[in-house]
This record gives structure tokens, C-alpha cells and sequence, in this order.
């Protein structure tokens, strides 16, 4: 089975890089730097239009947690329906309660709402209190992938937690291995974790222009390079995923 390549984006020129680099899939957001939002509709519009692969997009009204208030949640749904009608094939969610246990009941509305997209639970997965839990509450509501790194901030260090989910999830629902995954340990990262899905942002700072310096000092905004992928990043990472299905060392997660 290919292992499959799942690149995170906040622009149309990264998403191109992504698609032609051998992504099997995009995640569009904006505002990579701060964990992602939701995109724009002209954005999300013009990656459909430009690509040709697996298109997610991400369903988060703002930065921070995942607890959301009901006109926060009111947003989610409709920004669900209309990515649903602008011809994605998948959105990501994420919500929590003020416990940090997953809210069932609203995910399950915005699973319907999107259907028949494919719906992936984000990392807040990852903020919830009790991971196992929480699978089984994700499988109970009928997502189709779950986002996790494990509980940690680099999945490499929860690739041997991810392998358990793994293999409690069986078939039931993708555990989808994301984190700080880079061509340097992403070979180490599938041997460990056992999974067939693997989720990366593989973003490269680009020298901040004179035209945005001005900009940020008007605006009272920090300085700060503007991240983009490059193709040839995504083709090193689907590299190294292809040669590790090629030498059969990924872990079966029947294990």
C-alpha cells in the first residue's frame, strides 16, 4: 500500500509546489504560522481550480483552543457547507469541550454538514485529556482520519503512542502521522508508527521583501519571513516515504 502524502498550505503558490512535488493530498489554511484558520473562499476557489489532487480544508474560526462559543460554532458550519460546495473532497475539524474532551455532539453536526466530504479530526485530538478516549469518541461521531502527533509537539516523539492508536484504530479510521515530520525522520517516524498516512507543512522562509518591510512598519507588525513550500522539499519527502514502502519496513498495524 502507497503511503500516502499529506502537505499543509496557506497559499495558491504553495499548494502548486505541493501538487507538483507528488502530494497525494493538500491541507489549505491561512495563517500557517499561528496553527492555521480557515482560508478564504477565493483561496480555497483558486487551489480547486489550479489542482488537480485531494483537497482538505481546514474549518477553524481562530487561533487558540478548541472550545468554541455557539456563534464561533455557527461559523464552522457554514464554512463547512460552503468548502462542501466549492468542491472539496475533505474538511478538518477540531472541537472540544471546556474540559478538553471532544464534543461528540458537535462534531457529529459537522460531519453532517459536510457529507459526503470526508471529514479528518484535527490536533486538538492531541490537546484532548486522555488520547484513547478520544479515538474512541472520534470513532463513535464517524470521522474518516485522525491528525495526531501522539500528545507531543513532534510526532517523532509519539511515534511509539501513535503506533498504539494505530493499532486500536484497525480499520476503522486512519491515523493520519503529523508533527515536525521532515525528510531527515520521516523514515524512522513510519517504521515506528506503523502508519500509512503522513502529514507535513515542509515550509522554507523566504527573505522578507522591502515592499512587505514597509508594510509591517506601518502597520505596527513584527518583521517575519513569509514561508513557502518548494517542490523540491515535497519530492524528498515523497522520496523517502517511497523508499520505505519499498523496502517493506513500515509496521503492519495488525502488529
Amino acid at each position: 500500500m502507497k503511503i500516502r502524502l499529506e502537505v499543509c498550505v496557506d497559499s495558491v503558490e504553495s499548494a502548486l509546489a505541493a501538487s507538483s512535488g507528488g502530494a497525494d493530498r493538500i491541507e489549505l489554511c491561512s495563517a500557517l504560522h499561528a496553527g492555521g484558520i480557515t482560508p478564504s473562499f477565493g483561496l480555497i476557489g483558486q487551489v480547486r481550480r489550479l489542482t488537480a489532487v485531494e483537497l482538505c480544508v481546514l474549518v477553524r474560526p481562530r487561533e487558540g483552543d478548541f472550545f468554541y462559543s455557539d456563534c464561533e460554532f455557527a461559523v464552522m458550519v457554514e464554512d463547512v457547507k460552503r468548502a462542501r460546495d466549492l468542491g472539496c473532497e475533505a474538511v478538518v475539524i477540531g472541537v472540544l469541550t471546556r474540559d478538553r474532551q471532544v464534543d461528540c455532539e458537535r462534531t457529529a453536526r459537522l460531519i453532517d454538514a459536510a457529507r459526503p466530504m470526508k471529514v479528518t479530526f484535527n490536533r486538538a485530538f492531541d490537546v484532548s485529556r486522555d488520547l484513547e478516549r478520544s479515538l474512541a469518541d472520534v470513532l463513535s461521531v464517524g470521522a474518516d482520519r485522525i491528525l495526531t502527533s501522539g500528545g507531543e509537539r513532534f510526532a517523532i516523539d509519539g511515534a511509539d503512542r501513535i503506533a498504539r492508536l494505530v493499532k486500536a484504530a484497525g480499520e476503522r479510521i486512519v491515523i493520519l502521522g503529523g508533527g515536525g515530520l521532515r525528510p531527515s525522520n520521516v523514515a524512522e517516524f513510519v517504521r515506528r508508527s506503523g502508519v500509512t498516512e503522513v502529514h507535513t507543512s515542509l515550509r522554507s522562509e523566504n527573505v522578507v521583501a522591502a515592499h512587505q518591510q514597509a508594510a509591517d512598519a506601518i502597520l505596527g507588525v513584527e518583521p517575519e519571513a513569509r514561508a513557502v513550500i518548494r517542490v523540491s522539499e515535497v519530492q524528498k519527502m515523497r522520496s523517502a516515504l517511497d523508499a520505505v514502502q519499498a523496502s517493506g519496513a513500515a509496521r503492519s498495524s495488525t502488529e
